[in-house]
């Protein structure tokens, strides 16, 4: 059987005219050259070159072939440069689905940066509260927060521990005062809602300590909670990586510490590698992995 990368060092002996500077074209030892001619000649069963003293010179069988040597390489340049663009076309729709808050703080402001950067990917970007299925095509990105295990094919990157904690404003602050204990918080005015899972997990919390009944207005989705807290109207629940990167927003009390939820940017194996993907999730990663150290390196200076 042929090699077919025996066809270089014949087109470049044909070209060079000698083995020693097809060697120099080919940054190889002439030997390598002569070793590559043997054998393709070998398998062939005819010689392509006769050896003169000035050099090697083509047969009349090596003639005939060389036009079509010619038109393998060419063949072969015309592939690896399709493949390269393939490689390169980072264009066409990527869906990603998230939390509403993550959406509007995390991901917003990033994906201007990316759309200057990759101008011919279109980004979906869908805040429903139902999970979608990345399997079943329903997203091609997830930014998620999650403590149980993931379907077969989903491949993942973890971001952070997904903490959260009651925040109040500044604002707020000013005229209340921060509240820092559980009494405390008896006597301010609590934001219900968010949605979902959510509000399931933010009320049973409420109704366990009595202070559901200090609820003085719900929010439907996670981002109303982040704007009425903002607006200064009361206290709720916000992800510590969103609101402690907010400077007109207080920390009113330590997270709880026992969820085990992680947030993840989860894509499938089926389209991990596709281009205009494979772009989004590692900028991505890049971005809010640098956005996390930026606030943890900011505790641990305001800790020490």
């Amino acid at each position: 059987m042929m090699d077919w990368d025996d066809l270089r060092y014949f087109l470049a002996v044909a070209r060079e005219g000698s083995t020693l500077r097809a060697g120099r074209a080919l940054r190889t030892s002439q030997t390598t050259v002569a070793r590559r001619i043997a054998a393709l000649e070998q398998a062939l069963g005819f010689p392509l070159f006769e050896k003169r003293q000035a050099g090697y010179a083509l047969t009349p069988a090596g003639e005939e072939l060389l036009a079509k040597a010619g038109a393998v390489e060419q063949a072969i340049d015309d592939f690896a440069g399709a493949a390269s663009g393939q490689a390169r076309a980072v264009r066409g729709t990527v869906k990603i689905t998230t939390e509403e808050i993550y959406a509007i703080t995390l991901l917003t402001p990033l994906l201007t940066e990316l759309h200057q950067r990759f101008p011919d990917i279109v980004i979906e970007l869908d805040t429903s509260q139902k999970v979608r299925d990345l399997g079943a095509g329903e997203a091609d990105v997830s930014l998620r927060s999650t403590a149980m295990a993931q379907p077969a094919g989903l491949v993942g990157r973890r971001l952070c521990i997904d903490d959260w904690a009651l925040y109040c404003s500044r604002a707020y602050g000013e005229r209340h005062g921060v509240p820092t204990t559980i009494e405390e918080l008896r006597s301010h005015s609590f934001i219900g809602g968010g949605g979902g899972n959510l509000w399931i997990h933010y009320q049973a919390w409420l109704q366990a300590l009595g202070l559901e009944q200090q609820v003085a207005m719900h929010h439907a989705t996670s981002g109303g909670l982040l704007s009425g807290v903002r607006a200064g109207f009361g206290i709720a629940v916000l992800p510590c990586v969103v609101a402690d990167a907010d400077p007109d927003l207080i920390r009113c009390m330590a997270p709880r510490h026992d969820h085990e939820r992680v947030l993840w940017l989860f894509t499938h194996e089926r389209v991990r590698h596709t281009p205009r993907v494979r772009t989004v999730i590692d900028f991505l990663y890049e971005r809010l992995s640098r956005h996390v150290q930026q606030l943890e390196a900011t505790r641990t200076a305001a800790a020490a």
